[in-house]
């Protein structure tokens, strides 16, 4: 059996004939006597046997022009350029001319010829057989029946820019030529019916390679596209070979005599004498007889099927234009051969369960990415229905980007099949398309798998190679109990929160986690140890509190030496010490360690720091019963106060709480609470504390004497001796009226006279001597105001004699003109005019007339002041701040003016000072 009837049969192809649009559906009917044919550049052309070429748009149109008086052999179009080469004769015998046109311009109407000139190889007259002509203009290549080659190199379309040799000569008649080009490399293929050879045509001298011993009959050779490497394609008897510049390639055993050539968008045109006995023809005969149909196969060398086939009558040539094939037969007929599209080719093979040859065909045929998956999921489905499990989960890998992964899970659920859902999980994590669950998907069946392996393989995959979510992945090991997994994952991807809860709360491994922290950054060393800081003091109190010493002074992670440079150029990290504080609850052995530290590196700590130390030290003192050892620490306690960094207020009631005596001391006089000492003192019943604290802080507080000798009064033990020496301290300052002592004392019965008989005689002593001193101030007073009263008369009713011989304000001797005044002062004219500020007043006397005005207006202001203040407390709704207010300002100090009362004199005298201003200013008692 023939190798091509192995392969499948298709009808890719629609076949119709085509009909004239201007004869109500008759056929279309083709020129009598086509010798020559071709297509390109949107129209096909026709030679006949009256040398006339004929031009066939896709209207339909048929349009001529006389090009040969004879006839036409050869044409071949350009697929690139508007450029047509025919092969014809002019006159009887053998005498073939080239001619060259361009279709573009126009002579008479009629293409243009640029370029006649003859075939003939040397000066030998032969036949032409074939006809090639390269793309760039370049090259022409002409084959003649004796087996000669005729190459013309330059620009084909001019005499000028071209020259023609002989690149070939034979025996056996040249049957097909084709031009390659690969990058800058011309080759050019010639087959003969017995050899196919290769010429290189961009090295000089053309080298030839001989590549078979073997050729074709006449049009049974082709080039492939280049997506095809430009094969060249030679059809035997037997087979069809495709050769390399350099050697042969594949060959395809296709039975049959082979009458015509073709390469077509991946296809293979093979026309073929359907016979059983096939006898062999003579050079160039296509002819058959009656009873004999030529048969037309179409295949696709790619993926080994054949699209169409069927026979037909006497074709003249297939061509492709339009995007389709066109057969011309011998009586006229044109068939057109329409592909059909890809969908319906693919239901086709559908149809059939031909999923792989349908696979096949999309990729060659370009189809996009989701047409693609979408037969990888019906051949998946296929597969499934089969019971082919492992096959169906190999397509529905291949639908990983476009199907949905959920309609492939969902097959392979059964426990029976976790290994194919392992496979598609796998590889959808590669593509880096997972979600969350199919992460946790694919882990539960590594775990249900007990595969270790797998697991460690996929879990220690390179970072560059992560297609999972870590985090998921962290969660699902944890949960199925593979925490060394988990921990490694965790570690590796620098998911530390998760690290530590695995090690802290699974694999209790204190040690390691407090190790781990160490090593991380800053800001999640930190955040880290508030988490877990209290469990990790539970189990390694001592590493964790080394760690936070650490973390709260100068903190850089725990690095290789290599790393050292790097650590001392880092800048300096630290942590608040009082946020850790609540670490150490359970822990105050290690809590005094860390803040004695803390305050040793860092003087300048938080307030907080030093009051939690301070707290600790107390409790110590408080439960120490070794004298010694209770020193220290009081010491130690009293350092921490004296250092100005605790909170007084906490500081004072934390030395109250533990009754520490020192503190509590040292804090009032800190705050000048003298009063609190007293009370303390007081309270405490030490006495002589009591008068020693009112002689340290009476200066500063008066009324603390007062208290000291209520207290005393108050205590019904003898307290004599303390009694006497507040009495003392009380005369010698005059702090309380004799009076309130004696109220004060005679609640005590023990305190007898004679206890305040010493003070009582100094008091009356001291108030005689007073009385005393104050009766001699009124005579003086009378006295100087009686003289000041006659002085004032004597002004009012004699005259004054002005007796001054000096300036008084010069100290010269008086010249006229001058100036006196009626107060005794006299002074030069030019001197008063200097110095006086006005010409009714004394200069002299003028500063101390000034003062007593002053005052005088103050009263006046004064009044005004009170009245005001009246109106304003009652209209304001906080009379308080009010009253504070104007207290402030002076309006509730007393001013009195001393006159002399109308038609009386005042006995006795005035001070000396009162009596120049005549104001008396005095204040009220409190």
């Amino acid at each position: 059996m023939a190798a091509f009837l192995q392969w499948r049969r298709f009808v890719f192809f629609d076949k119709e004939t085509v009909k004239d649009p201007g004869e109500n559906g008759k056929n279309f009917m083709l020129p009598f006597g086509i010798s020559a044919c071709d297509s390109g550049r949107g129209h096909i052309v026709l030679g006949d046997m009256e040398g006339q070429i004929w031009f066939l748009t896709r209207s339909l149109q048929l349009t001529s022009f006389q090009a040969y008086k004879l006839r036409v052999t050869h044409l071949y179009q350009l697929k690139q350029h508007s450029i047509l080469v025919s092969v014809g004769q002019d006159e009887q015998g053998i005498n073939p001319l080239v001619k060259v046109w361009n279709l573009d311009k126009r002579d008479s109407g009629n293409p243009l010829c640029t370029r006649i000139f003859p075939a003939i190889p040397g000066n030998k007259p032969t036949e032409v057989s074939c006809l090639s002509v390269h793309e760039n203009l370049n090259f022409m290549a002409i084959g003649f029946t004796d087996g000669s080659v005729v190459l013309t190199k330059g620009d084909i379309t001019r005499d000028r820019h071209s020259k023609t040799l002989t690149l070939h000569e034979g025996n056996c008649p040249i049957t097909g030529l084709a031009f390659r080009q690969a990058g800058k490399v011309t080759h050019l293929f010639v087959a003969t019916l017995e050899k196919v050879q290769c010429y290189t045509l961009s090295v000089k001298e053309y080298p030839k390679l001989e590549l078979d011993t073997h050729g074709c009959a006449l049009c049974c050779s082709a080039l492939t596209d280049p997506s095809q490497d430009s094969q060249f394609i030679v059809a035997g008897d037997d087979c069809v070979y495709l050769y390399q510049p350099d050697e042969r390639g594949p060959c395809f055993a296709f039975d049959g005599h082979k009458l015509l050539a073709h390469w077509h968008r991946g296809y293979l045109l093979l026309l073929t004498r359907d016979t059983k006995s096939p006898n062999k023809t003579d050079f160039g005969s296509r002819e058959t007889s009656p009873t004999e149909k030529q048969v037309l196969t179409i295949y696709d060398l790619d993926n080994k099927f054949i699209a169409y086939s069927a026979a037909f009558d006497d074709i003249i040539d297939v061509l492709a234009e339009w995007g389709s094939f066109y057969v011309l037969t011998r009586d006229g007929k044109i068939f057109v051969l329409q592909e059909k599209d890809t969908q319906t080719k693919l239901e086709m093979l559908f149809k059939k369960n031909l999923f792989v040859m349908a696979i096949n065909l999309a990729k060659s045929q370009h189809l996009d990415n989701d047409g693609l998956s979408e037969i990888f999921r019906q051949y998946g489905d296929h597969l499934y229905i089969k019971g082919d499990h492992d096959g169906a989960i190999q397509q529905y890998i291949r639908t990983i980007g476009k199907l949905e992964p959920s309609y492939v899970i969902r097959k392979f659920l059964d426990a029976q099949r976790i290994h194919n859902l392992t496979a598609y999980l796998q590889a959808l994590h590669r593509q880096s398309l997972p979600n969350a669950d199919h992460t946790t998907l694919l882990l539960n069946c590594y775990t249900k798998l007990k595969d270790s392996s797998k697991l460690e393989e996929f879990i220690k995959s390179s970072e560059s190679e992560v297609h999972f979510d870590v985090e998921i992945a962290i969660k699902v090991l944890r949960q199925a109990g593979y925490h060394s997994h988990a921990v490694f994952l965790a570690e590796r991807h620098m998911h530390h929160e998760w690290y530590l809860k695995i090690q802290l709360e699974d694999l209790k491994n204190y040690q390691e986690a407090l190790r781990y922290i160490g090593r991380l950054p800053f800001e999640q060393a930190e955040s880290n140890m508030k988490r877990y800081g209290k469990t990790l003091m539970h189990h390694v109190p001592e590493g964790t509190t080394l760690l936070l010493k650490g973390l709260c002074t100068d903190y850089h992670p725990s690095q290789d030496p290599t790393d050292r440079d790097n650590i001392d150029r880092a800048s300096i990290n630290k942590a608040s010490p009082e946020e850790f504080i609540p670490i150490f609850a359970n822990n105050p052995r290690e809590l005094k360690a860390f803040l004695e530290h803390m305050i040793e590196v860092e003087p300048l700590s938080s307030q907080g720091v030093y009051d939690t130390l301070l707290e600790l030290r107390l409790q110590d003192w408080a439960h120490e019963q070794n004298p010694e050892k209770k020193k220290v620490l009081q010491g130690a306690a009293l350092s921490l106060l004296r250092s100005d960094n605790t909170v007084f207020d906490k500081a004072l009631v934390l030395c109250q709480m533990h009754n520490f005596k020192e503190g509590i001391l040292y804090l009032y006089e800190k705050g000048k609470l003298y009063q609190q000492i007293m009370h303390y003192h007081m309270q405490n019943e030490e006495y002589g504390k009591v008068v020693e604290a009112c002689k340290r802080f009476g200066d500063q507080e008066v009324c603390l004497w007062e208290q000291a000798l209520g207290y005393f009064a108050r205590k019904e033990e003898d307290c004599k001796a303390y009694i006497s020496e507040v009495l003392q301290h009380i005369d010698q300052n005059n702090l309380m009226p004799p009076l309130l002592v004696v109220q004060t004392l005679a609640h005590n019965s023990t305190a007898t006279l004679s206890v305040i008989k010493d003070y009582l005689i100094n008091k009356l002593q001291r108030e005689s001597l007073q009385i005393e001193d104050d009766e001699r101030k009124i005579r003086q007073y009378r006295e100087e105001t009686a003289h000041l009263r006659s002085e004032i008369q004597e002004l009012k009713t004699s005259a004054k004699i002005f007796q001054k011989t000096k300036c008084s304000m010069c100290n010269s001797p008086l010249e006229l003109p001058s100036v006196h005044f009626l107060c005794g002062h006299s002074f030069h004219q030019h001197c008063f005019e200097s110095y006086a500020e006005c010409e009714a007043e004394c200069p002299t006397c003028t500063p101390e007339n000034r003062k007593v005005m002053d005052m005088l207006r103050a009263q006046d202001q004064k009044r005004d002041l009170h009245d005001h203040f009246n109106r304003q407390l009652r209209c304001s709704n906080d009379g308080f701040s009010v009253v504070a207010d104007y207290f402030g300002r002076g309006v509730f100090n007393k001013l009195t003016l001393i006159t002399d009362p109308p038609g009386k004199a005042v006995p006795g005298g005035l001070e000396a000072d009162l009596q120049r201003d005549l104001l008396i200013h005095t204040k009220r008692n409190a």
